[in-house]
């Protein structure tokens, strides 16, 4: 944020509103948590099965769990902020994550682990939504906003960057229950700090009520889908019944949307071009973006043998790079059109996926196959994702500002499901050889990436005014 964005912030704060940093703080380390607890765990799994005796299922279901109730429950935190406060939902989802970290930590066996991952899911999809809405709700269309954005993005995916190397540390240092234990104190100063700086905006709750029916069949819905895709590679064809069964219950939830007159998610939103193009632009871009973090961790720790400490190390210029970008491209959509920077963005970080396609080798180092395209693949995700995350939020009043972060965040959750799915199954198809079908993935991600850019072609173009004031 820049000093005049300061001091707009303060003289805010002495006209009795929110200040325009809390929210922000808040809102990035919110999102940091969120993104952190999904990959935090991944390193210390091994230890979680020697110190609870967990089988095989057990330890997928420590995953599952979390990533199950979050992507089912996110629309129905998105509309819960809208409708009883955004303060008031961000404090119930930092609680419960917080808590849920603290039982988890704490498990006795695999059950009560399992319990706890999956309430730290629902605190997940109940916190994410809020975290975006906050920003989108404070922040006026402009630079501003999308200089929030920008650093929303940035922390956010730091999270994700840097859950191989906190797992590893913590792990090896502290042990495998300092994964979960960390969001305590982490989550308690965020809890102080939004106590005393959100602003209270609860009065619509009053007078409308949450759509029940709606909430269930797309919870149902959304976590089926999810769960299908996630057993696409291990199951086959018997994967088909969830994702059937997910797909029924989500046709009935777009009935019962249509006919309610308080929707969980107003179908006029999906109208709006920016949000139905801005949202399938970022779910088939996260399906290609899965290979960034996901593939190239299992190169090095399997291929090249590098520690998790090591490894967590090694993507520290990816998560630069993605800061780098994120930070630019406030900057360069005042200049550029944002459809032309997306594309630009998307299009390097595909170059990159190529470039990793072709060098991944089974006697590679660090700077011959890793650094070169992991920077260009990361920098490509920082110039796109602020401007798609911004168009697919903009032309939404601040009522529904929850609303349609939650579609957001589902659209990545699922994009990140699909891209498990279908570039595990690339990977496999390509042989026993691990370099192979690694190398294989990443130029499926190639593909994937270069096609969800091509979507952004077809977002609405900045109205004139919009510019002129970035451009100011």
């Amino acid at each position: 944020m820049t000093t005049t964005d300061l001091a707009g912030a303060e003289a805010e704060h002495r006209a009795g509103r929110t200040p325009g940093w809390a929210v922000l703080l808040v809102a990035s380390i919110g999102q940091f948590l969120v993104v952190l607890d999904i990959s935090v765990v991944n390193v210390a799994l091994p230890h979680m099965r020697a110190g609870l005796g967990l089988g095989a299922t057990g330890l997928q279901w420590v995953v599952n769990a979390y990533s199950l109730t979050f992507a089912g429950f996110l629309l129905l935190g998105g509309r819960a902020a809208d409708l009883y406060g955004r303060k008031r939902v961000f404090m119930a989802g930092l609680g419960l994550v917080t808590l849920a970290s603290l039982a988890g930590g704490f498990a006795q066996d695999g059950a009560m682990l399992i319990g706890a991952r999956a309430a730290q899911g629902l605190g997940a999809a109940i916190l994410a939504p809020v975290t975006l809405s906050l920003v989108t709700a404070t922040f006026p269309a402009g630079p501003a906003r999308t200089r929030a954005i920008a650093m929303w993005t940035a922390v956010g995916t730091a999270g994700g960057a840097t859950g191989g190397l906190a797992g590893g540390l913590l792990t090896d240092y502290l042990g495998w229950r300092w994964v979960l234990l960390i969001n305590v104190p982490v989550g308690a100063v965020v809890a102080v700090i939004a106590a005393r700086r959100l602003r209270d905006d609860r009065a619509t709750a009053r007078r409308v009520r949450l759509d029940v029916p709606g909430a269930v069949l797309v919870t149902a819905g959304v976590g089926l889908l999810a769960f299908g895709i996630g057993q696409t590679e291990d199951h086959g064809w018997a994967s088909l019944i969830p994702l059937a069964a997910g797909l029924v219950l989500l046709v009935l939830f777009v009935g019962v949307e249509a006919r309610t007159p308080h929707p969980l998610v107003r179908l006029g939103l999906l109208r709006l071009r920016s949000v139905a193009v801005g949202n399938l632009a970022t779910l088939v871009v996260m399906t290609g973006g899965f290979a960034l973090w996901y593939f190239l961790s299992l190169y090095m720790q399997n291929v090249l043998h590098y520690s998790a400490v090591r490894t967590g190390l090694s993507f520290l210029p990816h998560t630069i790079g993605i800061i780098i970008g994120s930070r630019l491209a406030p900057t360069l959509m005042a200049r550029v059109d944002a459809r032309l920077l997306a594309g630009a963005g998307g299009l390097m970080a595909a170059a990159g996926f190529a470039w990793q396609g072709v060098v991944l080798d089974a006697g590679g180092t660090f700077l011959g196959s890793i650094l070169g395209p992991g920077a260009t693949m990361a920098l490509g995700f920082g110039l796109l994702m602020t401007p798609l995350v911004e168009t697919a939020t903009s032309g939404v009043d601040a009522s529904e500002a929850g609303t349609v972060a939650g579609v957001v965040n589902t659209s990545r959750t699922i994009g990140g499901a699909i891209g498990l799915s279908v570039l595990g199954a690339a990977a496999a198809a390509a042989g026993p050889d691990l370099v192979d079908g690694y190398a294989t993935a990443f130029r499926t991600a190639a593909a994937v990436t270069a096609a969800g850019t091509a979507i952004v072609a077809f977002l609405p173009r900045p109205r004139r005014d919009a510019r002129a004031e970035a451009a100011g």
